[in-house]
Formats: structure tokens, sequence, C-alpha cells
């Protein structure tokens, strides 16, 4: 008899689980957090980066040079706030604050060796993030903690949009910017700033050579604009509503 209550505990918590509103985000943590794929995609986004690096550097510069990199899942992992997500079925902004606060992100597999190198030889490191103005101090503090280059009026936090493009114009209006890094495409220009998953696959075919030379890619599968732009912007729909969404914008193989 108790081994069939515990049987019937399990199952109930195996579907509760499967039943999770964050239950899709499974496999992209598990993916972000255990793959080796995932680590050798940074490494090779950041080795990338600094081949780049080295070539512009060689070049007369009228400005000073300076590297625009996000944040999250760019430079900092914040992966285990979408694993809590996914085991106590909450999502952003539960626990976000918090989770900055508590400064603990790891860095990203090569951000703070090409970032150092980018240091060292006076270009500039600038840190533009959506994440808001309140935490800009633990911000500062979790990159310091980590190793990463940090002038405190380099991290430009998000006031009044979450538009990237007034903050850039910022930089442009001292310095170059050699490289772009972000694991959305909204680190790189307004023009994919659309929640219309066709126009934005249209416009990265039609920037392709800029990405791997002006625009470095980071991986994130966890959620990001192109997750918007499958609801259309409708980030309101219930979770079944969202849940139905996915399934639909699924293109399977027909037998």
């Amino acid at each position: 008899m108790k081994k069939l209550s515990t049987l019937l505990l399990a199952l109930v918590f195996i579907s509760c689980a499967h039943q999770s509103g964050q239950d899709h985000l499974t496999m992209a943590t598990l993916w972000a957090q255990k793959a080796g794929e995932a680590k050798a995609l940074s490494y090779q986004a950041f080795n990338i980066a600094k081949i780049e690096l080295k070539k512009q550097l060689r070049r007369k510069n009228k400005k000073p040079l300076a590297i625009v990199v996000d944040v999250d899942e760019t430079v900092l992992d914040n992966s285990p706030f979408q694993a809590r997500g996914i085991l106590t079925n909450t999502s952003y902004p539960d626990g976000w604050r918090e989770w900055i606060d508590a400064a603990e992100a790891k860095p990203l597999p090569g951000a703070v060796d090409f970032l150092n190198y980018a240091n060292k030889r006076g270009v500039a490191v600038f840190y533009i993030t959506n994440r808001k103005q309140i935490g800009h101090e633990a911000t500062i503090k979790n990159l310091l903690a980590v190793g990463f280059p940090v002038n405190p009026k380099h991290v430009m936090c998000r006031t009044n949009t979450s538009s990237k493009t007034e903050r850039r114009d910022e930089v442009l209006k001292k310095y170059r910017i050699a490289l772009l890094m972000g694991d959305n495409l909204g680190d790189f220009s307004e023009i994919f700033e659309l929640n219309d998953v066709d126009k934005r696959n249209s416009l990265v075919d039609d920037n392709k050579n800029r990405f791997g030379s002006k625009f470095i890619v980071l991986p994130n599968a966890m959620y990001g604009n192109w997750e918007g732009a499958v609801y259309k912007g409708n980030f309101k729909q219930t979770g079944e509503e969202k849940r139905k969404v996915r399934y639909d914008a699924l293109v399977p193989f027909k037998l």
C-alpha cells in the first residue's frame, strides 16, 4: 500500500510538472546549462569577435574604438533564474529583481577573456542592457565580481524605452563601434524590432554579410524577441493560449 501511495504521488508530481506553464522552457534551459555545444558556441562567438577586432585595430580610425555588448545571455548567464521559474511555475518578472540584486550570475564562456583583451588594447567596452535603471549598481557589482572590465558610466540600463538605438547613438558620438554582440537581433539594429517572424527572418537574410563581422550573435533558446514575434507581440495571452500558438507555429513533416 505504501509503495502504491508513493507511486501515485510521483505520478501526480510528474503530471503537474508537465502541465506547468513554464515546462516548455525545460529543454532550452537544460541545453544552456548542460550542453557542451552551448559552451562551444559561446567560445566560438568570442573567438570570432577577437579575430574581427584584431583586423579593426590594424586600421586607422578617426574615432577611438568601442565594443557594445548586451548583458543577459551575452556576457552573463541567467539560466538559474529560468530554472527557478520552471521548478516554481513562475515567470518574469517574478524573482527577477531578487536575482539581479544577488549579483550571482556567472560569465558566459570566453566573455571575460575577450573583453579584457579589448580593454587592454584601449577599446572602450559598453554594456547596453534592458535591465532597468534600478538594477544598475547590482549589475556593475556582478560584472566586476566575475572579472569584467567596467566603467560604471559605460553600463547603460533601460530608462524610457527597450529600444537600444538611442543608447547606441550616444556611444557613436565619441566612438566608432567596432562590434555589436548580443543574443537578440534588437541588440544590433532597430530594423529588427518587429513582432513578425517572417520579416525578422527576411531581414537576417538581407544582412547576412554582417553576421560574424559587425554583428556577433550569442545563442539563447530560452527567451527573446523571437518568442515575442511568435506571439505577434501579445504576451498578455494566457499560458494555454500561448501553448496553442507555439504548437500552431511548428512546421511538421507530413507523411
